[in-house]
């Protein structure tokens, strides 16, 4: 079984767990942002450069 008694270092290490977390969430919500601004942004250029 797992062992989590982490004694004294308990906040530490699961305020660690949470920063790395919220770290991770907030660089994935980022990217997937940026993705669609830079796909509108694509499409745009795409659609310009068709016209007559």
């Amino acid at each position: 079984m797992i062992d989590l008694d982490m004694g004294k270092y308990v906040f530490y290490v699961w305020g660690s767990y949470g920063a790395t977390a919220v770290a991770l969430i907030s660089l994935t919500i980022a990217s997937v942002i940026a993705h669609r601004t830079q796909k509108r942004k694509l499409q745009a250029l795409l659609d310009e450069s068709r016209q007559p």
